[in-house]
Parts: structure tokens; C-alpha cells; sequence
């Protein structure tokens, strides 16, 4: 049935055919059965155990192999004040050891089972994962387990890997202009929340954190009270229970749970245009940041909305922003935006185009305008939102076939607050949604105030010492 649709879906783009109109209406038409397709079967099982650990187990019996994934209700928008970078540096230090795992061999003793893992911090999870064959699923869920309530750091540990860390930065952050740009309009778009502090953490933030500051936090978030534990793949959900029993079950609650208590953002009267000259730049880039409600903070159907609008006015060479600077106008290189949908507290929604040859930042910005002022007068047609509805619930159905995707998509929106009925009703409340939802939330959110533009242009000489600064050699280390 999907790919019957795809195929109609595909003859509605082509222009040879002289269908457009009659190919989305066909694709209209077919996005009901498609909501109704790829609504999760009622398999998704979920048990909390006594000590407060959530468990969401997804079966997928096409392989046998299994993901497992334990997210800490806990990111960067949790340190405390003066420690930037402290959420991320723990989970380079998570890799170091317990009494029973010597430091360094967690990711050794997975690869020689046959298994892959890794982690990742933002600003409000943080999260470890591994894949493993299914007879190695008990194996992975004991070193977890261990290093949730065993973490062991000697102060080398943290002096290497805090220069590991160090390096990173300069490497990903200050080394490259359009990173630096990005995290000034972070800063200026966030004037009080903590969502404005990089999750990397600042420079001299980082090079004063301990070994202390590494186990107060710790000892403070990593609980099982403040975790989800995702299991995806060949397994049966009282299978995983047991097995979480045996292993999580065994941990008392440590350390306090996570409240999630921030500052709130000010009322916003003046947008900001943060502007960065750097001679290592290549064209002249734009972009656009604005505040909007995420999943988890907006009311109900206003981020299935934002999630349209945006698909519609900056997903791939069919978006508005694409066509009209790229295509049309001929003023870009290329166009394009996103809405980072996942926060626990706000989100965004961002649009970008690099300058063609002979185009100015000042063309590119009033080309941006153009089209975020016609996004808000004149909302969008029901064709475009029967194409981007169509589009991005197919690509649901073919992220539902990646048991990562899967224990990612549940674990992370759980994580930020929200249940597992909330991530298997998308599909509906997708279809939901209406030509003037989208108008109001582009009215609502698409605010100049709530905005920030950023410009980078490429410039005769560096005006910062930034990349100046000598550079240390780099450890390994997680990230």
C-alpha cells in the first residue's frame, strides 16, 4: 500500500505527466490511509520497576539483533550555574570504568561481542546506546547497569579527558566560523534560559571542572529514577523486564529527581542581527532563528503545524524558500530550514540561504523576509500541505523499519516529557491539521522579535585570536 502511494506520489511531481493537480489530490487522498497504516500496532510494551526506572520495550523480530539505549532525564540546560559543558563532560567520563569494568574497556568489550556504542548530550537528555547481537542483550544491560550507580574516575581520568574535550571545541567550534556563528546566535536568541549556553560548554567554564564537579553531578541526575531505558529489536517485553530486574532493579534511587527547574526566557521586544566577518568563510551566509513552541512545551496541534509549515516552506528543493531564491530569483547557492522539534522547554525555527556569486548578505535577508512575510499573509494552499503531510508521514513508515530510529524517536520524545500514546498518535494528529492552523502558528511564531539573523561573510583578515590559540593534542573520547 506505502509504496503504491509513493509511486502516485512520485508520477504528482513529474511534470511530463500534466498531473500535479490531479497527483495531489490522489496523495490527499491517500494520507488517511497512510496515518492509519503507520499507527504502531499495540506491541510497544512500557513497565516502570520500583526504584522508579521507566522501561519502554519496542519488539522487531526481522533480525536478530537488539538496541538498547538508557536516556538520563539530564542535559546541558541542568548545570549548575559557572559549570557550561559539565552534562557533556560526564558522558566522555561514563566510558572511564566501575570496579568491574577497568577504565577505558566499556566500548572494547562491546566491539569484541560484535557490538557498536556510543552517546550524545543536548540541552535536556543525555544518552548511551548500544547494538548487540540478542543473546548479548543481558551482557550490555549489566555494564549499564554497573556504571548507572558505579562510576569510578581517578583525577588522570579527568584531566585527560578534560583536554579531550578542550580540543574538541577548538576543532569543532572555534576552527570553524559558521559553528562560532551559531553559537552567538544561540546566545543572543536565549537571553536567559540556558538553552543560549553551548552544550559543549564555554572555554574557561571548561577548563575549570573536576573530578568534584563530574561526580556531583553525577551522583545528583544519574538514577534510575531520572532514566528511560529503550530496548528495540528480537526480544519479548517480559524477556527485558526480567532481565531489568536483575540488572537496573538491583540500583536504589540515588541523588534527587530531575525537576527540571530553569529560568524562564523575557518577553522579547527587538529582534538582533549577530554579523561575523572571518576570512575562512567561503560565501556570504544568512539565517534566521525564531523561538517556537516544541513538542513537548506547545499546545495541542501547534507543533504538528509548525512541523507542516516548515516542510512546506524549507524541506529539500521543493521548499518555498529553495524555489524562490534558489530557483526563481537565482539570488542563492542553496536555501533550506529546519524546526528543532525536541526541547523539553521551546524550540526553533530556522532559515538559511548562501549567497550566490554576486549577491549581497542585505539581497539574502530581504529574500528571506519575502518569503517569511508571505508565509504569514498569505499561509500556504492545500496542495503544498497535502504534499508535505504526505511526505512526512511516508517517511514515519520508513523510519519505522530502523529499530534505532524506533528507540530513538520513543526515548527521546519520553524523555522530554512525553508518553508513549503521545509518540503513536503523531500519525493523527498530523492528519489533523489544517491550511489555517498553519497560518496562525506562522502569525504566532514567525515573530521578529522573538527572532535572531545571522550573517557570516568572508572577510580579508581574522578579527578575533580565537584561531590563533595553540592546540592541544587530542585523546579519544565520546561524543
Amino acid at each position: 500500500m506505502v509504496e503504491w502511494m509513493l509511486d502516485q506520489f512520485t508520477a504528482a511531481l513529474d511534470p511530463r505527466a500534466g498531473l500535479i493537480v490531479a497527483g495531489l489530490t490522489l496523495a490527499s487522498m491517500a494520507v488517511a490511509a497512510v496515518a492509519a497504516e503507520t499507527a504502531p500496532p499495540e506491541r510497544v510494551r512500557e513497565f516502570t520497576l520500583p526504584n522508579g526506572l521507566h522501561i519502554v520495550v519496542i519488539p522487531d523480530h526481522r533480525a536478530p539483533v537488539v538496541t538498547q539505549m538508557v536516556w538520563y532525564k539530564t542535559g546541558a540546560a541542568d548545570e549548575p550555574q559557572g559549570d557550561s559543558g559539565i552534562a557533556h563532560f560526564l558522558e566522555h567520563l561514563m566510558f572511564k570504568g566501575t570496579e568491574r569494568i577497568p577504565s577505558g574497556q566499556f566500548s572494547k568489550i562491546i566491539a569484541k561481542n560484535g557490538g557498536e556504542d556510543n552517546a550524545f548530550t543536548n540541552h535536556d537528555v543525555t544518552a548511551y546506546f548500544q547494538r548487540v547481537a540478542k543473546d548479548r542483550l543481558g551482557m550490555a544491560m549489566e555494564m549499564e547497569a554497573d556504571r548507572m550507580a558505579n562510576l569510578r574516575l581517578t583525577e588522570e581520568d579527568v584531566t585527560t579527558e578534560r583536554d579531550v574535550i578542550l580540543e574538541e571545541r577548538r576543532s569543532r567550534v572555534d576552527n570553524d566560523p559558521g559553528s562560532i556563528l551559531q553559537e552567538q546566535m544561540m546566545a543572543a536568541l536565549y537571553r536567559n534560559h540556558p538553552y543560549g549556553t553551548p552544550i559543549i560548554g564555554w572555554e574557561h567554564e571548561i577548563e575549570a571542572l573536576d573530578r568534584e564537579d563530574a561526580l556531583a553531578f553525577y551522583r545528583r541526575f544519574y538514577g534510575p529514577q531520572n532514566a528511560v531505558l529503550v530496548v528495540a529489536g528480537d526480544v519479548e517485553p517480559e524477556e527485558v523486564k526480567e532481565l531489568a530486574e536483575k540488572t537496573f532493579g538491583e540500583i536504589k534511587p540515588t541523588g534527587e529527581v530531575n525537576k527540571r527547574v530553569r529560568p524562564k526566557e523575557p518577553k522579547h521586544d527587538a529582534e538582533v542581527v549577530v554579523t561575523l566577518e572571518d576570512p575562512r568563510a567561503g560565501r556570504t551566509t544568512v539565517q534566521r532563528h525564531y523561538i517556537a513552541p516544541s513538542y513537548a512545551s506547545a499546545e495541542p496541534g501547534e507543533a504538528e503545524a509548525l512541523d507542516l509549515l516548515m516542510r512546506i516552506a524549507a524541506h529539500g528543493a521543493v521548499g518555498r524558500i529553495y524555489k524562490r531564491l534558489v530557483v526563481e530569483q537565482k539570488a542563492a547557492a542553496s536555501a533550506g530550514g529546519w524546526y528543532t522539534d525536541s526541547g523539553l522547554d521551546s524550540g526553533r525555527l530556522g532559515f538559511y540561504a548562501i549567497a550566490g556569486e554576486a549577491n549581497t548578505a542585505d539581497e539574502i535577508d530581504a529574500a528571506i523576509t519575502g518569503v517569511v512575510d508571505e508565509l504569514r499573509e498569505k499561509g500556504v494552499t492545500q496542495a503544498e500541505l497535502d504534499r508535505a503531510r504526505f511526505s512526512h508521514i511516508a517517511e514515519f513508515v520508513y523510519n519505522s523499519d530502523s529499530i534505532s530510529r524506533m528507540a530513538r524517536q520513543y526515548g527521546g520524545r519520553i524523555a522530554a516529557g512525553m508518553s508513549v500514546a503521545d509518540v503513536e498518535a503523531w500519525p493523527e494528529r498530523l492528519n489533523k491539521v489544517t491550511v489555517e492552523d498553519i497560518q496562525a502558528v506562522a502569525l504566532k511564531y514567525l515573530n521578529d522579535d522573538d527572532s535572531v539573523t545571522g550573517i557570516l561573510k568572508p572577510a580579508p583578515k581574522f578579527k578575533s585570536s580565537i584561531a590563533d590559540k595553540p592546540a592541544r593534542a587530542a585523546g579519544k573520547g565520546k561524543s
